[in-house]
C-alpha cells in the first residue's frame, strides 16, 4: 500500500507543472466513437436507494453521517443481474453507459482499498457490481464509462463546501492533500482493475464554487487519468466552459444552449463533443414517489433534439435497491429501441447538419446525406435555408416516397407526399 500511495504522489509531482493539455491519438479516436454513438444510458445506484428518496436524500433530510452509513448493513441487490441490464440497454439502441462508482454519500459501489465503506466489504451483498458491469459491457460490445464525485459526505477530510453541513461530520479534521491522495488511489483502481473506460464523468466541483482560493488541482488529477488510460475521456459537470485537460462537455438537464433546468447559464458552448444528460422521470436516483415519468415520444424527440444540435444523450435510470430497474424504465427502454431499430441510420455516426434546429425540427448530417427530422409539423411546405450546397435528391426516410423541390432565392421548399405524423417524420435529402 505505502509503494502505491509513493508512486501516486511521485507521479502527481511529475505532472505538476501541466499547462496546456494536448490530447493524445488514443483520446482523439475515443472522442470521435463518442460522438457516433449518440446515446448512453446513465445509472444512479448506491444505498440511498434504500430508502427510496433520491440520491441527495442524506443531504435533504439532514442523515447523521454515521446513522446513514449503517444502510449499508442491509444493501443487498438480489436481483441484480448485469446481462439483463446491459442487454436492456443494448436493445434500447444505448453505446455506452455511466455508472455513478461513488456519489455525494461516499459509498464505493466497487472494491476499494481505500476503506471498507464499499459494496464488496461493506455490505452482506460481497459481489462488485462494477466487475460484473464491465464483464457485460465486454460481452455486449457497450462501452462502461464511470460516475465520481469529487464531494464526500462521508470522510471527515473532505474540506467542507456548500453541502452537507448539517449531517454530524466533525468540522476540525478537514485535510484536502489527504482527500486528493484517497481520490487519486480510486480513481488508479477504477482504471486498473475494470478493463478499458471510455471517460471518467466527474461531479461536484461546483461544492465549493463560492471559494475563488480552492484548488482542486484537476490539471494534477486529469494528467493521472490521461496517464493510466490514454484513451480515457474526461468529463466534470461544472456547469462551465470547458478546463484544460477535458475531453466532453456536459449540460444538465437541457440541451446545449438551453438553460430550463438553470444549470446552464454560464456554459459556453466549446468545441469538445457534448453531451445532454436527462432523467427519464424527476429523480436521478431511486424515488418511491416519483411516477412522473417522461414519454417514449417525448425522449426519442430529446434524443433526435440533442442529435440535431451535435451533442449525445445520456439518459439516467435510478434501479430499485432489489437491484431492478423499474418497470416504467423498461417500457421506454422498449419503445425506444422499437423506434432506433428502425431510424437508427440517421443517429448514429451523424452530426449537427447543416440546417440548424429550427422551431419544426432539426437536422442532422452524414457525409453528402442530410436528415430533416420533422418533430412538430407547421405545414405542408418546409423551407430550408440550404444555398451553399445543392439538393441533388430527397425523399421520404420511412418508405422512400418521392419528395419535390422547388429552388427559391433563400434556399430549397420541400414538397412533402404527404403530412408528417409521428414522434418524427424523416426527409432524407442527397447533397452534391
Amino acid at each position: 500500500m505505502k509503494k502505491i500511495i509513493l508512486f501516486l504522489v511521485s507521479l502527481l509531482a511529475c505532472v505538476n507543472g501541466f499547462a496546456q493539455y494536448q490530447p493524445s491519438k488514443e483520446v482523439l479516436e475515443s472522442r470521435k466513437e463518442f460522438q457516433d454513438n449518440k446515446f448512453g444510458i446513465f445509472i444512479h445506484w448506491g444505498i440511498y436507494s434504500m430508502l427510496g428518496d433520491g440520491e441527495w436524500v442524506q443531504q435533504v433530510k439532514n442523515l447523521n453521517y454515521k446513522e446513514y452509513a449503517h444502510l449499508a448493513d442491509g444493501f443487498y441487490p438480489s436481483k441484480f443481474n448485469a446481462d439483463e441490464w446491459v442487454k436492456a440497454f443494448k436493445d434500447a439502441g444505448a453505446k455506452y453507459i455511466t455508472i455513478t462508482s461513488r456519489h455525494h454519500d461516499g459509498f464505493s459501489m466497487f472494491k476499494t482499498a481505500t476503506s471498507d465503506y464499499n459494496i464488496v466489504d461493506g455490505t452482506p451483498f460481497h459481489r462488485d457490481v462494477l466487475k460484473e458491469l464491465a464483464a457485460a459491457c465486454k460481452k455486449y460490445g457497450i462501452k462502461l464509462n464511470v460516475y465520481y464525485s469529487h464531494l464526500d459526505w462521508h470522510r471527515s477530510d473532505y474540506p467542507l463546501g456548500s453541502t452537507g453541513l448539517n449531517l454530524g461530520r466533525p468540522t476540525d479534521q478537514q485535510d484536502f492533500n489527504s482527500y486528493f491522495n484517497f481520490m487519486s488511489q480510486q480513481l488508479t483502481e477504477l482504471l486498473t482493475n475494470y478493463g478499458p473506460v471510455g471517460a471518467i464523468w466527474f461531479d461536484g466541483w461546483w461544492d465549493h464554487k463560492a471559494d475563488k482560493d480552492f484548488n482542486w488541482r484537476l490539471d494534477e488529477q486529469y494528467a493521472l487519468i490521461h496517464k493510466l488510460q490514454p484513451a480515457c475521456m474526461i468529463g466534470n459537470n461544472h456547469h462551465l466552459a470547458p478546463k484544460p485537460g477535458e475531453d466532453i462537455q456536459m449540460f444538465e438537464q437541457d440541451l446545449p444552449g438551453q438553460n430550463s433546468a438553470g444549470f446552464s447559464g454560464k456554459s459556453v458552448i466549446g468545441q469538445l463533443p457534448l453531451e445532454t444528460c436527462l432523467t427519464m422521470n424527476k429523480s436521478w436516483g431511486y424515488n418511491i414517489t416519483d411516477k412522473n415519468y417522461k414519454s417514449v415520444d417525448y425522449l426519442i424527440q430529446k434524443l433526435v433534439s440533442a442529435a440535431g444540435r451535435n451533442a449525445n444523450l445520456l439518459l439516467n435510470i435510478g434501479p430499485r435497491p432489489d437491484g431492478q430497474l423499474p418497470a416504467e424504465a423498461m417500457e421506454r427502454l422498449k419503445g425506444m429501441g422499437e423506434w432506433m431499430s428502425k431510424n437508427g441510420a440517421t443517429i448514429y455516426g451523424t452530426r449537427g447538419g447543416i440546417v440548424a434546429p429550427h422551431d419544426w425540427g432539426v437536422s442532422t448530417q452524414k457525409g453528402n446525406t442530410l436528415y430533416i427530422h420533422i418533430l412538430e409539423w407547421k405545414d405542408k411546405g418546409l423551407f430550408l435555408p440550404i444555398t451553399d450546397q445543392k439538393v441533388i435528391a430527397a425523399k421520404m426516410f420511412a418508405d422512400n416516397s418521392k419528395v419535390g423541390i422547388v429552388k427559391t432565392k433563400g434556399g430549397v421548399l420541400l414538397e412533402l407526399p404527404y403530412a408528417p405524423k409521428g414522434v418524427d417524420t424523416i426527409v432524407e435529402l442527397t447533397l452534391k
